[in-house]
């Protein structure tokens, strides 16, 4: 039996956010939509682009433990006219390898490598938090879009409907049964209407290029996509998982880790910073004044350089102390992180819990207004009532069907961010 938490969810070993987003959205359209997003979008691609970056600083990293070597081919012609002294002519052909080592006495070229490594490892968990984010972004225009073609269907079916309405009512006007303020009051709910369309449209269009953008592609590209919006299935309490898991699910809260870790690295490498450096230097080849003797004169040299700071008037204390400083800030910040997370679930599922009651009671609310606009039409054509109550039940139902519509909608939108918050989105497609 699973733990029941304080926020209005199961706590227990599963969460929504396990599953891949190809697993979670189930319209086909949607899914082919993200496929592409996340193989096209320029800021996922960005993204990437810094991982490599962040792989290779950290390749150099781990190659300043080891020592380097150097290959030359000097040649030099010296002359020295000294005073009171005969010219000098030395001139210098040789064939030299060198290799030099920085011994890591203290670990400042340990802590780097570390430092690199959470640099690395910090912008792959970035470009998986872009993964997230892109997922829930296309994921909420899709859903915005689907339901403006669901309202501007809404809104031409009302037209039609409005539009023999006054037909009807321009009949009855001029054959003397009812006033010229009845068919005035029809051709107002007909203009009404279609008033609406213009906008409507207009906003589907922005929202088809919301999509390209993210797609990567030209506005004049199609957007496929589903023909209506359908209620969700999930009930009211899902799982949630673990709260602690939430911190290894959610790639942003691992970025921030990472970069706590980099500042641990960064004070590491200041401090060792602090104490002596030794360098040593290894060359040997071949060396002579000409071509002639090059191979029968060998060459080596061996140079240690040991260096001690004495007095740099605190500048490596004071890179310590910044260093220490920063650590500080990155530790508050993933604190921060941390409680933001916590804070981003709670609302979600919040508002997820909300928009599900609000489908509910639209849904009911549209029942009953149906049911209204029946009875006013049979009780006009009985005569018991006027045509301004039929024009009133009428706006009635067509609002309670564009309230019902944007509250699928906001459910939707609600479950995208629930699953975004939980961690969800980020994985790789297998296929």
């Amino acid at each position: 039996m699973p733990e029941t938490g304080t926020m209005g969810y199961s706590l227990d070993s599963l969460t929504i956010a396990d599953l891949g987003w190809w697993e979670f959205y189930g319209d086909g359209y949607l899914r082919d939509i993200i496929d592409r997003v996340l193989s096209e979008n320029k800021r996922l691609l960005m993204a990437a682009e810094r991982v490599e970056q962040a792989r290779y600083l950290y390749n150099v990293e781990k190659a300043n433990l080891l020592p380097e070597l150097a290959f030359r081919l000097p040649w030099n012609h010296e002359t020295n006219h000294y005073y009171k002294e005969l010219d000098l002519i030395d001139p210098e052909i040789g064939v030299k390898a060198t290799i030099n080592w920085e011994v890591d006495l203290f670990g400042s070229l340990r802590w780097n490598k570390k430092k690199a490594l959470a640099n690395y490892q910090g912008t792959l968990e970035d470009e998986r938090a872009m993964r997230m984010l892109l997922v829930a972004e296309t994921a909420t225009a899709y859903f915005r879009l689907v339901a403006l073609d669901n309202e501007l269907s809404i809104v031409k079916s009302t037209m039609e409907t409005r539009e023999e309405g006054v037909r009807l009512a321009k009949l009855r006007f001029t054959g003397g049964i009812t006033s010229e303020t009845v068919y005035q009051q029809a051709q107002v709910q007909y203009a009404t209407a279609a008033a609406l369309i213009p906008n409507l449209e207009y906003n589907i269009k922005v929202a088809e290029n919301q999509i390209l953008l993210l797609m990567g592609a030209l506005p004049n590209e199609e957007v496929k996509r589903a023909s209506i919006l359908k209620d969700n299935t999930l009930p009211l309490r899902i799982p949630m998982g673990i709260p602690s898991t939430l911190l290894e699910r959610r790639p942003d809260i691992r970025s921030s880790e990472e970069k706590l870790k980099a500042a641990v690295a960064n004070v590491g490498y200041t401090y060792a910073k602090r104490f002596p450096s030794l360098n040593i230097e290894l060359t040997g080849g071949l060396e002579d004044n000409d071509f002639k003797n090059l191979f029968k004169s060998p060459f080596t040299y061996v140079a240690e350089n040991f260096v001690a700071p004495l007095f740099d008037f605190g500048k490596r204390k004071n890179r310590y102390k910044a260093a220490v400083a920063s650590y500080n800030e990155s530790r508050l910040a993933y604190e921060n992180k941390v409680l933001e997370a916590f804070n981003e679930v709670d609302n979600a599922l919040t508002r997820y819990n909300s928009a599900r009651m609000a489908v509910t009671k639209d849904t009911e609310l549209l029942e009953a207004a149906d049911k209204y606009q029946e009875l006013t039409w049979k009780q006009y054509r009985g005569g018991t009532i006027n045509y301004i109550d039929v024009l009133d039940a009428q706006r009635r139902y067509f609002e309670a069907q564009i309230a019902r519509m944007n509250a699928i909608r906001d459910e939707h939108l609600a479950l995208v961010q629930l699953y975004k918050a939980l961690g969800g989105g980020w994985q790789i497609n297998p296929e």
